[in-house]
């Protein structure tokens, strides 16, 4: 029986609810065997229902992975326990618990970035190019540059993130660009606008890939999409909130001799300056570190603490093999920017929100053009807002419901595709302006994609080291296709950009084409490994799991998600 060679499923389906590391898939019934050795294999079988769920309960499984804990020092390693149970009720309640202190606050920071990140479409809504005599030209120069820092800090980041940890390096960041923010009150021409732009990309750069990994340390791999989400629907939140905020502010223009756009810069930066003093104090380093001298008694009791730490290692025994101020090593930085099973993801996340940028940048632009005030400008990019977070939570919530990824995220480019046709062809854009607003609305209300995208490069990674680097990859991918975004719109192309619409409806097509390559690609990794994995005895699986030199992805046992 030892050396026969047996048939089995994969051990973490791509489309199931993990791809995690287990063990009871080498246990199945073969022809022939006697009725002893049958009864033993229903047995194994009942252990590996049990493994599902947690992969610890095969002592060989949890012997392995205390010691890979203990090696690293893994932080909550004194907590793991893999005869731990509780109940759905009780898991349910931990979930919303962790849902208010570490989701809502890392909306509240997120939503912090975007108010110094995107008021520049409300400042511009003012006189500010004109004050500061910029065209259209070096106004994208500006936004270039900025994205240019924010894409060259990400990595830096991410390293001085992962070895002096995100709750102090988020809080740092958002203190030092809050900063930056203010002082755009004293812009006098393009070199200060040039500057600014360059030190805010810097100091807020790895800001988003940094969040991803503290919420990581909370969340299984099937809660954090939905959970992400939340976080990017405080994106389309923050665009409401400064629409209001800046027809207010607006107002404030000639008061002391101050324009309205400066008045912008100021509080708005004043405001994003106390969310960052505040997470000092709001971010615990992990789970089992949430009690300071200014909370004593915590987040959690003592088993809430122990559910937390292994429901997460049940789900992705990965996240303990490094501790959570432990630096990437150039190796490992090497090794996680050459996984190359990451790349489609990062292909789609150069390429996916190119077609929907220019309109979003150019819209306040764009209604000023049509006639719109200064006033109803703002108010009027209120709508795509809100039909973006219903847009963005829906996908989501249906991708992690049919764990379904490529698919479901498809959505997005067959929405927008027919809406920049309309732009490319309708001759009627900018010479009427309801219809076109309109038009310009229901496009930038597209289902946001990108937390599907977040989430599966978390959960294709498998290992604390690879997904440290490949979130802020994958964000480097992002900013780079923000940057060739930012040069489509020309000011010769101008009023009706059609050479630029030209370009983006080829990449819209071009997005479709990406994501179907991309689901060929994963499920025909999983059938080679499958066939590999079916290929080995019992005992060649066993020796496997004790002696492979594979990590992370690359591992035979790991399935990737699609």
């Amino acid at each position: 029986m030892a050396d026969e060679k047996i048939e089995s499923p994969p051990l973490a389906s791509s489309d199931s609810d993990s791809g995690r590391f287990a063990s009871g898939d080498a246990k199945h019934l073969s022809i022939g065997v006697d009725e002893k050795n049958a009864r033993a294999e229903v047995a194994s079988l009942e252990t590996e229902r049990d493994t599902d769920k947690n992969p610890f309960a095969d002592p060989d499984v949890a012997a392995y992975w205390i010691s890979v804990y203990e090696k690293s020092q893994y932080e909550c390693r004194h907590v793991v326990d893999p005869k731990l149970e509780w109940t759905a009720a009780e898991e349910r309640k931990l979930v919303r618990k962790l849902d208010w202190h570490v989701c809502l606050w890392a909306c509240t920071m997120f939503f912090a970035l975007q108010v110094d990140r995107g008021n520049l479409s409300q400042a511009v809504s003012d006189n500010m190019l004109d004050q500061l005599h910029l065209s259209t030209n070096q106004f994208n120069l500006g936004n270039t540059i900025f994205l240019t820092s924010f894409l060259l800090a990400e990595v830096p980041s991410q390293l001085v993130s992962k070895k002096i940890g995100p709750d102090r390096w988020i809080p740092t960041q958002m203190t030092l660009w809050s900063i930056v923010a203010m002082s755009q009150v004293f812009l006098s021409g393009k070199r200060s606008f040039y500057l600014c732009r360059a030190l805010l990309g810097i100091l807020e750069g790895g800001f988003i890939p940094d969040l991803v990994l503290w919420l990581s340390y909370f969340y299984t791999s099937h809660e954090l999409p939905i959970r992400l989400s939340f976080f990017w629907t405080a994106l389309d939140v923050t665009g409401i909130v400064t629409a209001l905020l800046a027809f207010a502010l607006l107002h404030l223009d000639g008061v002391h001799g101050i324009s309205g756009w400066r008045w912008l810069f100021l509080i708005e930066g004043i405001i994003t300056l106390a969310v960052g003093i505040a997470a000092f104090f709001l971010m615990p380093a992990s789970a089992v570190q949430t009690k300071r001298w200014f909370r004593p008694n915590g987040w959690f009791t003592d088993r809430e603490i122990g559910i937390v730490v292994n429901r997460v290692l049940r789900d992705d025994p990965s996240k303990g093999d490094m501790h959570n101020r432990q630096a990437i090593t150039p190796a490992r930085l090497w090794d996680s920017i050459t996984d190359y099973d990451l790349w489609p993801i990062y292909a789609l996340g150069l390429i996916a929100y190119i077609p929907q940028s220019p309109p979003s940048t150019y819209l306040t632009l764009t209604l000023r053009e049509l006639g719109f005030s200064k006033f109803n400008t703002n108010l009027l990019t209120i709508p795509a807002s809100v039909a973006g977070i219903i847009t963005l939570l829906g996908i989501t919530r249906l991708s992690e419901t049919v764990h379904e990824r490529t698919f479901i995220a498809m959505i997005q480019p067959f929405w927008t595709l027919p809406c920049i046709i309309a732009l490319r062809f309708w001759k009627g854009a900018l010479k009427e302006p309801w219809p076109t607003y309109g038009l310009i609305t229901v496009l930038l209300s597209y289902p946001y994609c990108h937390a599907i995208l977040v989430g599966w490069t978390s959960t294709n990674s498998n290992s604390v080291r690879t997904r440290s680097v490949s979130a802020a990859v994958y964000n480097m991918c992002v900013q780079l296709g923000n940057i060739i975004a930012a040069n489509i719109y020309h000011t010769k192309d101008a009023p009706l950009y059609h050479t630029g619409n030209t370009h983006l409806l080829i990449i819209n097509i071009l997005v479709i084409f990406l994501f179907i390559f991309t689901k060929f690609y994963y499920v025909s990794r999983n059938r080679y490994r499958e066939k590999k994995w079916n290929a080995m005895t019992v005992q060649e699986r066993e020796i496997y799991r004790t002696t492979t030199k594979d990590k992370g992805n690359k591992r035979l046992d790991f399935r990737f998600r699609h």
